[in-house]
């Protein structure tokens, strides 16, 4: 999903006055452009629905009139002359904010005091006004109207929905934002709607999962995937989501493999596969025999063996993911994360060790002694890959991890050589340069 929170754009002149107008007007106009509908000869002129198209949009904008997001409570009181009939301070995604609440719409203002959420909670029309609106502009189309005039209105709807639909998502209305998302995503496809809103069709599905609507979930998953729109593969982890909630665990391996075969780099895919094996009691080393037949298709793709090392290294089988990152690295040397799954397993193994020593009875210090020893060799081995992931690396965030761990690794070393404190002084210096 997108950022919670958008603000358009201040209003420009302190001059516009909020001007709603009585429901019963409203209502009035609506219905007077329905009653020529009903008429046969009126009913097949585009401008009757053009009218009526206009009516359900002046009832849609009335609650809000010229109130824009993005003003400050001073501006707001001289534009908006009604009084709150409550004000409360109220959490929303962990922020404070004054909530105002009036006949048709509460307002939220966040603490530098700027209106950032506007929900209308009483429209002038009831229904589905929006809808309403692109099915008279669609009819008028249909009719004869040009897509010039057409053509914007129905674009003007669907942001409508969209902005509608993360004003529910914002206030945590799963449910209702679903609903606006499929209205913004289904209307964009509608002739002559110019572009087709794949962002809300994916976040249709995603409110929709959110909200325990696994039918509607499922399908406008579908259907971004139908348009090529994965999400950078996540769309297939959500997939197998829905099909676990409705007991269909076929279904949720099948759509994690395609993903996985697909995006080999994506983690909530990968994570999901594991936990889906380990939950129903299989092997998640079957999830390698997954990507053989990837491998045999792109035997050059070092991802899919660093995705292997990465299962491997989840069920502690640490050789074998020693040389699954390895054969990466034959692939491609300069693959910045097969030498950072290959120091991560060092470190794995340095767990593993610890908490053997941990188990030891105070009277076998030899023992202790010896794994002690080895816990400083398996950090040593850890070093180099380090060394190399941060030399290959261009990504900032890789890099910066691996300096800290590199950091880390030779202060516990620092005792054992002098080569180590002074790398420990290099690596501390050039975290510090980084966080500042």
């Amino acid at each position: 999903m997108k950022k919670l929170f958008f603000t358009l754009a201040l209003v420009c002149s302190l001059q516009l006055a909020y001007a709603q107008k009585p429901d019963a007007d409203m209502q009035k106009a609506v219905d007077k452009a329905l009653a020529a509908t009903q008429d046969a000869k009126k009913a097949a002129k585009s401008g009757t629905w053009l009218n009526l198209a206009k009516a359900y949009m002046a009832a849609y904008n009335n609650p809000a009139a010229s109130i824009t997001p993005g003003i400050d409570k001073a501006t707001f009181s001289m534009m908006f002359k009604e009084k709150p009939a409550s004000v409360s301070t109220v959490t929303v995604a962990g922020e404070e904010y004054e909530k105002m609440e009036f006949s048709h719409l509460d307002v939220y203002f966040n603490q530098a005091g700027m209106l950032t959420v506007v929900d209308v909670t009483k429209p002038s029309v009831p229904g589905d006004i929006l809808g309403e609106a692109a099915k008279a502009y669609a009819k008028a189309f249909e009719l004869g109207a040009k897509e010039k005039d057409v053509a914007p209105k129905l674009q003007e709807i669907v942001e409508a929905y969209y902005n509608d639909a993360f004003t529910a998502y914002s206030l945590g209305n799963m449910a209702k934002a679903s609903d606006l998302f499929k209205g913004a995503a289904d209307w964009s496809i509608v002739p002559p709607s110019p572009e087709r809103n794949d962002d809300a069709a994916y976040n249709c599905a995603f409110t929709a999962l959110a909200s325990k609507n696994y039918d509607r979930a499922e399908e406008y998953y579908n259907k971004c995937l139908a348009n090529n729109y994965t999400s950078e593969g996540n769309i297939f982890a959500n997939l197998s989501e829905c099909a676990l909630a409705k007991a269909d665990t076929l279904s949720a391996k099948n759509y994690l493999a395609t993903g996985l075969t697909a995006y080999p780099d994506n983690a909530s895919i990968l994570t999901s596969l594991i936990n889906l094996y380990l939950q129903t009691n299989e092997d998640p080393k079957k999830i390698v025999e997954l990507l053989d037949e990837a491998k045999k298709a792109m035997p050059d793709n070092a991802s899919l063996y660093y995705v292997e090392g990465n299962i491997l290294a989840g069920i502690s089988d640490f050789d074998a993911a020693e040389a699954a990152y390895n054969q990466a690295l034959k692939i491609d040397d300069k693959y910045d994360m097969a030498y950072y799954g290959i120091a991560n397993v060092a470190l794995k193994r340095g767990e593993a060790i610890i908490a053997e020593m941990d188990a030891l009875d105070v009277r076998e210090y030899r023992k202790y002694e010896e794994l002690s020893a080895k816990l400083t060799e398996t950090y040593k081995g850890a070093v180099e890959p380090f060394e190399k992931c941060y030399e290959v690396s261009t990504n900032p965030d890789v890099k910066a991890a691996a300096a800290d761990f590199l950091k880390r690794l030779n202060f516990q070393l620092r005792g054992v050589d002098s080569k180590y404190q002074e790398a420990y002084e290099k690596w501390n210096a050039i975290v510090g340069a980084v966080g500042e």
